[in-house]
């Protein structure tokens, strides 16, 4: 199913000329996430628009689209601000069919990065967030070389995250950054944390190095393997 395709006209841009930060989550509901995982990921999203929300200009130039990867690969959320992001109340079945997932991904970002362009809109370096709790059940080497190429060509920051019971070995060969594992089931410090992340980024001069807090130092959400 193609689904890569954009609600918004250039009506959206009329209403809103910020210069956009966008970010695209990928994350995994197949069957392993059911219960606590696949809850407290669902209050780690509420978190996530409730932050946004309150930083006045980040809510203007953040730009979230969500991916789920279960009993199959589905757009929940397209591109929109936070006025337009509403996650709905993820469920957890099936495999996790990864690599279809990521290739998606690039395919959608690439449609809104042709949006602004074709708008004027400025934007800056994508993110893509992925989060995943097992290994993909589909093949996924490919979407490892188009990460890679993304990366090179600086047209996206690709970040893993392993819940507990991930493939780190195989996540640390899908991005060219160092995956992190989460802290038990830390989500809402994930998504505090990428929140204020992305933030920062949004008030940055376009292509400016930005310092973020390390999410692997002591108290923080992730462990490094």
């Amino acid at each position: 199913m193609d689904d890569v395709q954009m609600p918004f006209g250039d009506a959206e841009f009329a209403d809103n000329a910020e210069q956009r930060c966008p970010c695209l989550l990928l994350l995994d509901t197949s069957g392993s996430m059911q219960g606590d995982a696949i809850s407290q990921l669902n209050e780690g999203l509420q978190t996530f628009r409730t932050e946004l929300a309150q930083d006045r200009l980040a809510a203007k130039r953040v730009d979230v689209a969500v991916i789920t990867f279960g009993d199959r690969v589905d757009t929940v959320c397209q591109f929109g601000t936070v006025e337009t992001f509403d996650p709905p109340r993820l469920t957890a079945a099936g495999g996790t069919p990864m690599g279809e997932a990521v290739e998606r991904g690039l395919d959608l970002l690439d449609a809104r990065k042709d949006q602004y362009r074709q708008s004027g809109i400025p934007y800056y370096r994508p993110w893509i967030f992925l989060i995943t709790d097992g290994e993909p059940t589909d093949k996924w080497k490919g979407a490892a070389r188009a990460v890679a190429d993304a990366e090179d060509r600086r047209q996206v920051a690709f970040y893993a995250v392993g819940v507990e019971g991930a493939d780190m070995d195989m996540l640390g060969r899908l991005s060219v950054r160092t995956p992190l594992r989460l802290r038990g089931l830390a989500f809402a410090e994930l998504f505090r944390w990428l929140s204020s992340s992305l933030g920062s980024v949004s008030r940055s001069a376009a292509n400016a190095a930005v310092p973020l807090a390390n999410p692997a130092a002591p108290g923080g959400w992730a462990m490094v393997d």
